[in-house]
């Protein structure tokens, strides 16, 4: 079915709207001289081996480079550890559910969660059973009550880092309580890090792959936000003999990866400028994310709107006050001042659920747009909250 929203993104499609909806990088990100630079290297000196068919499980070397890059920066990875590359992360995602599920078979997701996540699992015919969220993480308690009530949950899809929609960082102590009540009740972890290197504020928390001497965590990671999402390029980490049968599954699907986008990101993470690219990155997104949080203060904090301060990431949860119709909200501005956000029941495993929140994007609107559109939305606000 159609996502919740797509009506939005009708609206936010005419110029005359500023949109705070989207999740793309900044245009500024893109390291536009390097890629044609790099680009032009490869078609020079391996003009056959970009453009010829490869083998489903990646470029040899972006695989050799991603799995030694992880385990010396993150700790990331073991011995009976294997390294997939995936057609963006989300595909890494669909092959972990495909290979695992039956349908009808459970998938534990935070509430709320990664709408295109949430998608992939459904269309595989997962039951989707959310366990609510808090201000460090994940509600462990409730994931416990959620893994006695559904014994044929096959894995825990989370986000610990900068969480897609919420921006939550999960403590460290929630990490290793996830961990090993996964041990527990013997289900996977999908760990979705697409932000892990996003990160401006706070101290660095390892993931929970770190912990996993069981071979029960699968990594997802992404070249998408630190280099350009239009490559689809991801990555999966995970147990080998999982792995191969993630392997089966993308060979039915697209054969490979993309060769040229491969060999791009393996000479990529290898120019001695790439620790620096990551340090921009952090810089620009701090900047931004700062605005965004002074811009929220002095437009919708007045209002009665509520919002969780963020380490990393891209965007802000905001929450409108009790009794205020969220999905009305939404489309009203939108549609008649001319501004965009993401309606919160998108993100929610049943989004016909009552919900409170939207989510608003920085990275990817100019400081103007931000400005401009953050003004429209706090005028409008200001009459709707008002108004009841």
């Amino acid at each position: 079915k159609p996502s919740a929203i797509r009506e939005i993104f009708k609206y936010a499609a005419d110029p005359s709207v500023v949109s705070l909806s989207a999740g793309n990088p900044a245009p500024e990100a893109f390291p536009t001289q390097k890629v044609a630079q790099i680009t032009a290297d490869i078609l020079r000196d391996q003009p056959i081996d970009a453009l010829q068919y490869s083998v489903t499980e990646g470029y040899p070397a972006l695989r050799r480079c991603v799995g030694d890059y992880m385990r010396q920066k993150h700790q990331v990875g073991r011995a009976f550890d294997d390294v997939l590359i995936t057609a963006g992360a989300q595909q890494a995602l669909e092959l972990l559910a495909k290979t695992v599920l039956n349908r009808g078979d459970v998938v534990l997701c935070e509430e709320p969660s990664f709408v295109g996540a949430l998608n992939a699992f459904r269309a595989l015919g997962a039951k989707l059973v959310g366990v609510p969220m808090q201000e460090d993480g994940i509600d462990t308690d409730a994931l416990e009550q959620a893994m006695r009530q559904n014994p044929n949950a096959r894995f825990l899809y989370t986000i610990p880092n900068f969480q897609n929609p919420t921006g939550i960082t999960m403590s460290w102590e929630k990490r290793v309580k996830v961990y090993e009540l996964a041990k527990k009740y013997g289900i996977l972890i999908a760990e979705d890090n697409p932000y892990a290197d996003l990160r401006f504020a706070g101290e660095h928390i390892p993931a929970i792959k770190t912990l996993d001497e069981e071979g029960i965590v699968v990594y997802d990671g992404s070249f998408s936000k630190v280099l350009a999402p239009g490559l689809r390029v991801g990555y999966a980490i995970a147990p080998k003999e999982l792995l191969a049968k993630m392997v089966v599954c993308k060979q039915g699907e697209d054969v490979h990866t993309a060769i040229l986008p491969q060999m791009l990101c393996e000479r990529f993470m290898n120019d001695p400028g790439y620790e620096e690219h990551l340090l921009f990155l952090q810089s620009l997104y701090r900047r931004k994310a700062g605005l965004m949080a002074d811009l929220i203060e002095q437009h919708l904090t007045p209002c009665g709107i509520t919002y969780h301060a963020i380490q990393g990431g891209l965007f802000f949860w905001c929450r409108l006050p009790d009794g205020v119709d969220m999905r009305a909200f939404c489309t009203a501005a939108v549609r008649d001042h001319k501004v965009a956000v993401v309606p919160g029941n998108a993100f929610l495993t049943d989004d016909k659920a009552p919900c409170q929140s939207f989510r608003i994007n920085f990275s990817t609107p100019t400081d103007e747009a931000m400005r401009i559109g953050m003004e429209r939305l706090g005028r409008f606000a200001r009459e709707y909250i008002t108004k009841g």
